[in-house]
């Protein structure tokens, strides 16, 4: 159930020609909530940053003169992934200049480090095709609050990334089980006294938010809604 949002800032947008990482940013998630667990580094990349990217990011190099070496916080960062499951959006980029930094110091890729790589982008274009689907775009679709979001930043967009996933995800059941209530003992035989049973009637915010969630689900699966076709069938 451990996920890790994960989202890095480069120094331009093509590893193979010797672009670097100079930003993660990572949180974590456990049984969909945040839980303030992260994993945040600023990186000299030993090259010069493209005028491009510094548009987006607004990370110099005077900023990073004197920050570590990809090399000095490498095993920080994998024993922070280890084993989790990472959520980026477009998953593709980011995992392709992490395992770059990872192979030059000879150390084992992503998909071996961690257990499952979700790429957002790709869900956001099967919930939302032929619509745009940037992280501001999906903000917008969910609810999220960018305003504060005027450059690109690894942490900040992680974050904002953990919310728009929590968003895109509304309504798929857990599956983990709870363990720790109290077994029932039947050994003693005798006859189980039922306890009363307590009826409570849904409040009217309660009402309004489950009618939100149908008209959601309604408009995503264009009109193919199950439970507001049995509420409207007639009755046998």
């Amino acid at each position: 159930m451990r996920k890790i949002v994960l989202d890095t800032e480069t120094t331009g947008l093509d590893f193979r020609t010797g672009d670097r990482v100079i930003e993660i940013g990572c949180v974590e998630l456990r049984g969909r909530q945040l839980t303030g667990q992260r994993f945040h580094a600023y990186i000299n990349p030993e090259r010069v940053i493209d005028p491009g990217a510094i548009a987006i990011h607004g990370l110099t190099n005077e900023f990073l003169a004197d920050k570590p070496k990809f090399a000095e916080i490498a095993a920080d960062f994998v024993e922070f992934v280890r084993g989790a499951e990472l959520v980026i959006h477009n998953a593709a980029f980011d995992v392709g200049f992490l395992n770059n930094e990872l192979g030059l110091l000879q150390h084992e890729g992503i998909e071996q480090i961690c257990g499952e790589v979700t790429d957002t982008l790709r869900m956001a274009r099967e919930m939302r095709p032929g619509k745009k689907n940037n992280l501001n775009a999906l903000c917008s679709e969910f609810g999220v609050d960018n305003s504060g979001r005027q450059l690109h930043g690894a942490l900040l967009d992680a974050e904002l990334l953990a919310e728009v996933y929590l968003g895109m995800t509304r309504g798929q059941n857990s599956l983990e089980i709870e363990f720790d209530s109290p077994a029932v003992d039947y050994s003693m035989g005798g006859t189980r006294q039922r306890p009363p049973l307590v009826v409570l009637s849904a409040s009217e915010a309660e009402l309004a938010d489950h009618a939100r969630v149908l008209a959601e689900i309604a408009r995503e699966s264009k009109g193919h809604c199950l439970w507001r076709d049995m509420e409207s069938a007639p009755a046998a």
